[in-house]
C-alpha cells in the first residue's frame, strides 16, 4: 500500500497553494450518526453562507443530528463565541434527506458513515450516480485503506480519505491521504480547501491507520494488556502524565473498545504484533475516574506503566519515521491538537534523552516482541524543526510558524529552528531571500509561550541569558546579507512584533495588528522591542513609548503611516506575493538597523503609570524607561540588545513578574505594589 509519491505535491502551508478549485456552492455529508454531524456543523460553521445536504437512510438520526446543531449553535451564543445572527446562519441552509439525488449539485461530499467496507463501497457507487464527475467524494475512516474503498469506483482519482478528529467540528486536524489512486492537484485542492475552513490538514501515506491513529489505536490497545497487572484507574492515571486523558477514559467517552479491535486486527496483516486484546471485545465500559482525580499506584507499578505507555507511542514513532509514513512534524504537532498529548511525541523523547528513550524501546521489545524498534540513533529521529514549516517559492525560502493551537507563540524551540534555517539559507545560493509568517490568517506570533520565563524568576543571570537565547535570531537577522521580510497575517504581539521589527521590511494582512502587552505583566520586551523601533524608526519614537510603556496597540494601518509596514494586502495570497516582492526590491539593498546613537524623545516614568485603566509596576516601568533611554545612546543595535539583557536580568529580580505573571495564568487583574 505505501507509495513512491512525494507527501505533499507543492507547499507544506497550505495556505501558499494556489487551488484550482473554488469553495463549492453545495456540500453533502453522507451519515448522521456518531462523527458525520459534527463534519457537517464544521462545514457550517466554516461556510455559513454555503448550502449543505446531511444524508443518511433513516430519518430519525437525522433529527438527532438537527437537534444536536441547535444545541452547539445554542451554547456557543451562550458562551458569547457566536452572535444570535450568526448561529441563525450556521443552522440555515441545511437539507436533512435521504435522497442521493439531491446530491447533483454538490462540488464536495464526504462519507461519514460506520467502518465497514461493504457499505463505504455501497455509498460511493450511490456518489458517483448521483453526482458530477468533477465532485470530489471523500471517506472519513480511521483506517481501511484508500485503494480497498476507492478501488471500484468509475473515477476513482477524485476521491480520497479526510480523516477527522473527535470532536470534528473544533479539532483541528484532518488528515488526507495521498495514496496512488490521487492526482497532486486532488491532494492540493483538498489541502487549500480545508485550511480554508479553518482545519490545519496533514498529509500521510496510504497505510493501516494513517499518521495519528497508527499511535491513539496501538496506545489504547496496549493500555488494554496492561490490565493484568494494573486497575484501569491506575493506568489512566499514569497516563495523564503524558496526555490530557487517559486511554480507557477515551474509549469510554467514544465507545471505541469494537472500533480498535477491529483496527488492530487489520493491522495484522502488515505486522502479527498488532494482535489486540480480546477483552476490548471483552468490556462495554471500563471503571474509570475523571482525569485529575488522585490515584494511589505504588512506584514500581507507575514506572512499569509509563515505560511501557511509552515503549509502544515511541515504538510507533520509529515505524512512522522509518516508512515516511508522515512527516515527523506533522506526527508530534498533530499529536498535541489531535491526541491530546501535553507535548509533542518527539518532545517527549528529547526532554527525557536519547540514552532514556533507547532504555524503554528495549525494554518494550523485550516485553512485547515484533514490535517496531529503532533503526539508527535516537538522536536523529528527533533532530528536525518541530514548530517551523519550511517552503520555497520563486527562489525565496518561505518559514512558517506553525503553531496554530497557541496562536503561533514562540515555544523554546522556535526561535533556534528559524535561526537555523536562516544560517542554512543564507549559504545556499538557490535562495535569494526569506518570508516569515504565521501559518493560519488569524495569527502571526503571538509572542513568547510564557512557560519558559517563569524558571528565571527572582535569577539575574538566568533572567539574562532567557533573553540572550532567545534574541539570536533577532541579532543574526540584522548581519544578513540577503533580505528577510516578515508577512504578519494577523496579530503580532510581543515576541511576535520583535521578530517582525528585527526582519528587513513588513508587509501585513489589513486586520494584523502590533502590541507589546510585556509591562502589563511586570516584564519587559525581551527581544529588542524597546531598542529595535527606536533605531529603525525614531521619528516615530512617541507612538514606540505608548506601546512599550502603556501597551498601546498599533494598528497595521497606522504602522504603514510611520513607515514600519510596506504593504497592507487584503488576503494571504496577497500578502505572500507582496512579501517575494519586498525580497525582489530588498536585493542587494538590506537595510540595517542604526548605528550610533538616535536622538528620541527621553522615556519617562509617571508617576501613576496604567495601561488602558490597569494601574502597572512604577519599579518595573523604571528599569523599562532605562533600558530605552540607555539603549537609544548605545552605539549599535548589538550594544543595545546588550542593555536589554542585562534588564531583563534586573526585572526577573523584582517583585513585578511574579505577581504579573501569575495573575496572568490565574486570569486576574495583577495587583502591583511598586
Amino acid at each position: 500500500m505505501a507509495n513512491e509519491k512525494k507527501l505533499y505535491p507543492s507547499f507544506q502551508n497550505p495556505y501558499l497553494i494556489e487551488p484550482t478549485i473554488s469553495l463549492p456552492d453545495e456540500m453533502a455529508v453522507v451519515g448522521a450518526g456518531h462523527i458525520g454531524p459534527d463534519i457537517a456543523y464544521y462545514l457550517r460553521t466554516g461556510m455559513p453562507d454555503k448550502k449543505l445536504y446531511l444524508v443518511d437512510v433513516v430519518e430519525e438520526p437525522l433529527k438527532k443530528a438537527e437537534a444536536r446543531f441547535k444545541g452547539y449553535a445554542d451554547k456557543a451564543v451562550q458562551k458569547k463565541k457566536m452572535k444570535p445572527e450568526q448561529a441563525e446562519k450556521v443552522l440555515g441552509n441545511i437539507v436533512y434527506t435521504t435522497d442521493y439525488a439531491q446530491l447533483k449539485n454538490c462540488g464536495l461530499v464526504i462519507e461519514a458513515a460506520t467502518e465497514n467496507l461493504a457499505l463505504k463501497k455501497k455509498i460511493f457507487a450511490n456518489l458517483e450516480a448521483a453526482t458530477s464527475k468533477e465532485a470530489l467524494l471523500t471517506s472519513n475512516t480511521s483506517g481501511i485503506p484508500a485503494n480497498e474503498i476507492f478501488a471500484d469506483m468509475q473515477y476513482p482519482g477524485r476521491s480520497t480519505i479526510t480523516h477527522f478528529f473527535a470532536p470534528a467540528w473544533r479539532s483541528l486536524p484532518v488528515e488526507v491521504i495521498n495514496w496512488e489512486g490521487a492526482s497532486d492537484e486532488l491532494i492540493n485542492n483538498l489541502l487549500w480547501f480545508f485550511a480554508s475552513t479553518g482545519k490545519a490538514p496533514l498529509v500521510t501515506d496510504n497505510v493501516y491507520s494513517f499518521l495519528l491513529n497508527r499511535i491513539f489505536e496501538s496506545y489504547t490497545s496496549e493500555a488494554a494488556f496492561l490490565v493484568d497487572r494494573a486497575t484501569a484507574k491506575q493506568v489512566d492515571h499514569v497516563a495523564e502524565a503524558i496526555v490530557a486523558a487517559g486511554p480507557f477514559f477515551v474509549l469510554n467517552l467514544t465507545g471505541g473498545n469494537p472500533l480498535i479491535y477491529e483496527s488492530q486486527t487489520r493491522r495484522m496483516g502488515e505486522n502479527a504484533c498488532y494482535q489486540p486484546s480480546h477483552l476490548l471485545h471483552s468490556v462495554a465500559q471500563w471503571t474509570v475516574n475523571r482525569p485529575g482525580t488522585k490515584v494511589d499506584v505504588p512506584d514500581d507499578l507507575a514506572g512499569w506503566i509509563k515505560d511501557r505507555l511509552l515503549g509502544l507511542i515511541f515504538s510507533q514513532c520509529f515505524d512512522i519515521a522509518d516508512r515516511h509514513v508522515g512527516t515527523r512534524a506533522d506526527l508530534n504537532f498533530g499529536s498535541i491538537i489531535g491526541l491530546g498529548f501535553k507535548k509533542g511525541v518527539f518532545e517527549l523523547m528529547a526532554d527525557l534523552g536519547d540514552a532514556e528513550v533507547q532504555r524503554i524501546a528495549d525494554a518494550f521489545v523485550k516485553e512485547r516482541p515484533g514490535f517496531p524498534a529503532p533503526t539508527r540513533p535516537i538522536a536523529e529521529y528527533t533532530d528536525f524543526p518541530r514548530d517551523i514549516l519550511v517552503d520555497d517559492k520563486d527562489g525565496v525560502r518561505i518559514i512558517t510558524m506553525r503553531r496554530p493551537q497557541a496562536a503561533n507563540a514562540l515555544s523554546a524551540y522556535t526561535c533556534d529552528e528559524i535561526l537555523a534555517e536562516l544560517k542554512k539559507g543564507e549559504q545556499d545560493p538557490a535562495v535569494k531571500g526569506f518570508v516569515i509568517t504565521g501559518y493560519g490568517t488569524k495569527a502571526f506570533c503571538a509572542g513568547a509561550d510564557i512557560g519558559g520565563f517563569i524558571a528565571t524568576l527572582g535569577n539575574h543571570a538566568a533572567g539574562a541569558e532567557h533573553s540572550r537565547s532567545n534574541s539570536k535570531v533577532i541579532e543574526y537577522i540584522d548581519t544578513m546579507d540577503k533580505p528577510v521580510v516578515a508577512a504578519v497575517n494577523g496579530l503580532a504581539m510581543g515576541g511576535g512584533v520583535e521578530v517582525a521589527m528585527a526582519c528587513h521590511s513588513r508587509v501585513a494582512d489589513k486586520k494584523a495588528f502590533f502590541q507589546l502587552p510585556e509591562i502589563t505583566l511586570g516584564i519587559l520586551p525581551g527581544m529588542g522591542g524597546a531598542v529595535i523601533p527606536y533605531r529603525k524608526w525614531p521619528q516615530a519614537a512617541e507612538t514606540f513609548h505608548g506601546m512599550v510603556a502603556e501597551a498601546k496597540r498599533l494598528t497595521c494601518q497606522d504602522a504603514e503611516a510611520i513607515g514600519m509596514v510596506q504593504t497592507v494586502t487584503s488576503s494571504y495570497p496577497e500578502m505572500i506575493q507582496a512579501a517575494l516582492a519586498e525580497v525582489d526590491r530588498l536585493s542587494g539593498q538590506v537595510p540595517r538597523a542604526a548605528t550610533g546613537p538616535v536622538s528620541i524623545p527621553e522615556f519617562t516614568v509617571p508617576e501613576a503609570p496604567n495601561a488602558g485603566g490597569l494601574p502597572l509596576s512604577r519599579e518595573a516601568l523604571s528599569i523599562v524607561a532605562q533600558l530605552v533611554n540607555e539603549g537609544a545612546a548605545a552605539d549599535s543595535l548589538k550594544a543595545a540588545m546588550a542593555i536589554t539583557y542585562e534588564r531583563c536580568g534586573d526585572i526577573v529580580c523584582t517583585d513585578a513578574p511574579r505577581e504579573g505573571v501569575f495573575a496572568f495564568m490565574e486570569k486576574r487583574k495583577p495587583n502591583f505594589t511598586k
